[in-house]
This record gives C-alpha cells, structure tokens and sequence, in this order.
C-alpha cells in the first residue's frame, strides 16, 4: 500500500510540475539560481580558511584587505541572488495558482448538476481557495527550494572532504541521529498536516451551510446547538495545528542538540590533529561554518519533504475536480439565430443515479407560440422536465427535439440561450438590480432593460428605490422581498428573449396581492412565446392551451384546463378540487 501511495504521489508531483510549463524560463532561472547559491554558500567559508591561512597567520594585511573585499562581494552576490530566487519561485508558484484557479473554476461551471447536487459548496470552496494555496508551496518552499538544498548540501560536503577527509567523516558521525530524528519528524507533522486539511475542510462545509441556512437555526431556536458544534469542529482544528506546532518544537532543538555534538567532537578531533600538524588553523575555523550550512538545510529538508507531501494531498484534491468528467457532453454544430420553440418529448426515459428512473415513457408536444402547464404532486417529475429540456441533465433512452432536431446537436451555448427559466427560489447576486438583470453582459444596454421592466410592470418599483436601477441588491437579494426578487428574475428572461420560456412555480411563494402583479408579468412574458409552466395553484393556468398532469414520472392526463375539469375521475379534477378544498379551509 505504501509503495502505491509513493508511486501516486510521484505522479501528483510530475503533474503539478507540468503546469509550470508555460514558465519555463522561471524556472530554470530559479533552478540556476539554486545551482550558484549552493556553491556560493560553501565558498564563504572556504574563503575564511584561505584568508586565516594564507593571510591572517603570515600577518600579509594587503592581501587580507583585498580577501576581505572579495568576501564581502561574495556576501553581496549571494544576498542578491537570494532576492532573485525567492522571487522567481514566488512568482512562479503565483502564475501557476492563478492559473489553476481559473482552470479549475471553469471546469467547475461545466460540471453536470449532479456534483452539485452530491457535494458541499464549501467542499468544493477548500479546493478552490485553500487546497490551490498549498499548492503554491510546492514552488515557492518545496521543489525548487529543496533542490537548491539538496545541491548546497553535496558542494558543502564537498569542500569540506577538500579541507580535510578525516574531520569530515568526524562531522558526520552524527548522521544517523540526525537521519532518524528527520524521519521521525517527517512522519508525524505528515499526520498532523492531514489532520489540518481534513479538519479546515469539514470547517469551511459548517460555516457555508449554517451561515447559508442562519434563518433556520434562529426560527427553530438552535444557535446554542451549533455554537457548540462549532466548537468542537474548531477545537479539533486547534489540536491538529497545536500537534504540529509541538513536533516542531520538539526537532528543532533537537537537531540544535546534535549540531553542537556534532561541533564538540570536531572542536576535539581537530584540536588533536591540529597539535600533530595534521590540519591548519583554518580548517578549524572554517569547519563550524561549514557544519551550520550543512545542517540548516538538512533541518529544513523534512519540514519541506512534509510541504511538498501536503502540497500533493492538496494537489490530489484538485485534481480530483479536474478528472471528474462528469459533464455535459458538448458535440453540438447547430446554431440559429432564431428558434422557433416547437418542443417534442418522444418516449422520454430519465434516472438522476442511472438506475431509478423518475421520468417514464414521457411523450408531448409543444407547437411554437403555445403555453404548456404541468401540474402534477410533489415528486411527480415536474422539475425534472424542465431540468432535461435544458440538458442540466442527459436522457437513458428516446428523444427530445426542438424545432425538429434533437437537442444535443444543438451547442450547450445555442441551446441554452434559446430557453430561459424562471426558478421558484430566485437567486441574485450580490450587485446592482442593472447587474442582476444583465447578469453583467454588456451587449445589454440601459434602455433595453428599462423598456423590458416597463412591459413586465416592474419599472416603477425599480425606480421606487435608493438609486433604482443602481440599487445595490444584497447577498442572494436578502433585502428585496419575494415578488420584487421574482419580478426583476421576469426583466431578466425578457431581455434575454428567450424562444422557450419555463416558469417554475413563479407564483407559489408569494402572496394574493403581489400574484396579480406577477400574472400580469407572467402574460407579458409568454405573449406569442413558447412557454412551459410549472403551477402549484392550479386557478394561474387557466389560459394555458394544454395542461400536463403527472404521477410518479409519468403522463396520466393531457388535455386543456377546462377539458381536464369536465372529467370527475380524473387526477387533474382530483388536484383542483384538494386545492380548492384546502384554499376554502385556509
């Protein structure tokens, strides 16, 4: 099992590697810059022993003058290509993040409606924002880095056998302890940063559902519920950090420990040959400098083998979004400037899960210019109609057509810009009402949308507020009521002139008062349109020129409003008259 996790992530590692091809030039600028700070590391204390040698211990001070200006010229260089590598594998990791949130957004806007349906919007916020962060860590504190400390670590040790063998393996009869404190240190802050990104991640789904979902905790009085459920999921994210905080507490003084053993056992090796004249006093000078560059970057290596191995569980994660290919397939050629809206279900079968079918044997037709009610019980498929004309979801078997051809030869794109819905729960953004109108597209113009709202009856409301049309709507428009979210959702199909409109159930979550004034909408809007609507109230589709009714995914009755009526025993009359009942009653 291990052997396979290795292997996989060495192939996350290529893979997010492969996106920094369109910055090769950074790169290997940085991987350059790496190679020349590995050997200007170790040339400074090599410069110490020619300088203690060669200068200092035959008192030549011209010449230790000029040594010491090639020091500190070293001691420049290196300070400047230190700037240069931590801002190119900063601007590297940038690019590539800013990259990869696009690209994966983009992927995300093409996922079929099921993911969203199956996976928390906070879930997929992590992976968006969080687990793409990580990711930059691989660049601008993992790979290039480690690399470059990898090579500092070879070109020191290779000086350092130059200066002398014997002292050199005296250094490094510490290794193993050093090894074994790495590894343990790796494997646990490894579990601890797993911890993290599990419990961030159940943390981002709480907040975005209870924030989301806040009117209902405080209607049924639960806030002291989720206080303390918030406080659990928030002290376990405490303790994960609060773990791998403690491991690194504990290695770094351990390695602090062992890198002064380490310089106990040379200053006493070195002392005794220095004695014999086995070694210059330069050697032991220069030695404790290169034992501090030695052991810094190995220090580092396991924090950034543990960056990297977070960095690939993240990376895994978002890669995850980018296999699923579950889209909309989008083979489509036709395009038409103009549809006519003739609509046809034949022998339509549906199943959200492959396997339970929710639409049977579905059949209909709808002729361009007419009104198609669909009435039907909770469950019924109602919803689910409109869901697969529009190819939020594709069909098991038969065949949907629009103006005669089958609708996956229409573009995703063309198909969808030639029908429009109008959704029960109008969603608004956050934005001015021009914006939510619009939905930002700027071949709209400011008459257009003021002459749809005046044909829709909404203008004056619009008008009727702080700045009208640069009224700023809150977030999902919590500060408009439900009829003025639903009318300004009527201006926005209208500008877009669909072909096909759909209305689902537009006038079940509003009053008597305002429904006068959406039906009135609801008339401007599918005046010589092709229309489908989706009614709770069955007395708002008395001018529908067909009527749809279904039970449990299939058609049971078609028929007009008043012919559906004239039958005692028929599912329609049974609805109308429960409806009618209930309304007497309230």
């Amino acid at each position: 099992m291990s052997d396979q996790k290795t292997q996989f992530d060495f192939q996350t590692l290529v893979r997010v590697i492969a996106l920094a091809r369109p910055y090769t030039k950074v790169f290997f600028f940085a991987g350059l810059l790496s190679v020349f700070l590995a050997l200007l590391s170790a040339v400074m204390p090599f410069l110490v022993n020619v300088m203690v040698d060669d200068y200092i211990q035959q008192k030549d001070l011209p010449g230790l003058y000029r040594m010491g200006w090639i020091f500190g010229g070293v001691v420049l260089v290196t300070v400047a290509f230190r700037y240069l590598f931590l801002y190119s594998t900063a601007l590297l990791g940038q690019n590539v993040i800013r990259d990869l949130r696009v690209r994966v957004f983009n992927h995300i806007t093409s996922l079929r409606l099921r993911y969203f349906d199956q996976t928390p919007i906070g879930k997929t916020t992590t992976r968006t924002i969080n687990d793409i962060e990580s990711i930059n860590t691989i660049f601008t504190q993992g790979v290039v880095t480690m690399i470059a400390d990898l090579l500092g670590i070879f070109t020191i040790l290779g000086f350092m056998l130059f200066a002398s063998w014997k002292l050199t393996l005296v250094c490094l009869s510490t290794l193993p302890l050093l090894l074994i404190s790495t590894y343990i240190f790796k494997e646990k802050v490894k579990d601890a940063y797993q911890k993290v990104r599990t419990h961030i991640t159940d943390m981002n789904v709480f907040l975005q559902e209870r924030i989301s979902g806040m009117q209902i905790v405080q209607i049924f009085n639960v806030e002291d519920r989720e206080r303390n459920n918030f406080k659990t999921i928030n002290r376990k994210y405490t303790q994960a950090n609060l773990d791998s905080i403690l491991y690194y507490a504990v290695y770094f003084p351990v390695i602090e420990i062992i890198q002064y053993g380490t310089l106990a056992i040379m200053v006493w090796w070195g002392a005794k040959w220095f004695a014999a004249d086995e070694l210059t006093i330069g050697v032991l000078v220069a030695f404790p400098m290169y034992i501090t560059r030695l052991y810094r970057p190995i220090r580092m290596l396991a924090d950034k083998l543990n960056t990297i191995q977070m960095g690939l569980v993240a990376a895994d994660r978002v890669f995850e979004i980018l296999d699923n290919q579950d889209v909309i397939p989008n083979h489509g050629f036709k395009n038409t400037k103009k549809a006519e809206g003739h609509v046809e279900f034949k022998d339509v079968n549906f199943a959200y899960d492959e396997e339970n079918y929710v639409i049977h044997d579905l059949s209909f037709e709808l002729k361009p210019g007419e009104t198609l009610a669909i009435v039907g019980s909770t469950g019924s498929g109602k919803t689910t109609i409109i869901n697969i004309l529009n190819r939020f979801y594709d069909i098991q078997s038969g065949e949907i057509t629009l103006d005669g051809e089958n609708i996956r030869k229409y573009t995703l794109e063309e198909l969808r810009k030639r029908i429009s819905i109008v959704l029960q729960d109008v969603f608004l953004f956050t934005g001015t009402v021009m914006e939510n109108i619009t939905l930002r597209d700027p071949s709209f113009t400011k008459e257009e949308v003021i002459e749809a709202a005046k044909i829709i009856g909404a203008h004056e409301f619009i008008m009727s507020m702080p700045d009208g049309y640069n009224y700023v709507v809150a977030e999902r428009g919590g500060n408009l009521s439900m009829g003025q979210r639903q009318l300004i959702s009527f201006v926005r199909a209208l500008v877009f002139n669909p072909d096909v409109l759909i209305l689902d159930e537009a006038t079940s979550s509003i009053d008597q008062e305002t429904e006068a004034v959406i039906q009135h909408a609801i008339e401007k809007l599918i005046d010589k349109r092709t229309s489908v609507i989706i009614a709770h109230r069955l007395s708002t589709i008395r001018h529908a020129d067909q009527v749809l009714v279904m039970d449990q995914g299939r058609m049971v009755e078609k028929g007009s409003h008043k012919e559906l009526l004239q039958d005692p025993n028929g599912k329609f009359r049974e609805l109308y008259e429960m409806q009618f009942a209930e309304e007497l009653v309230s």
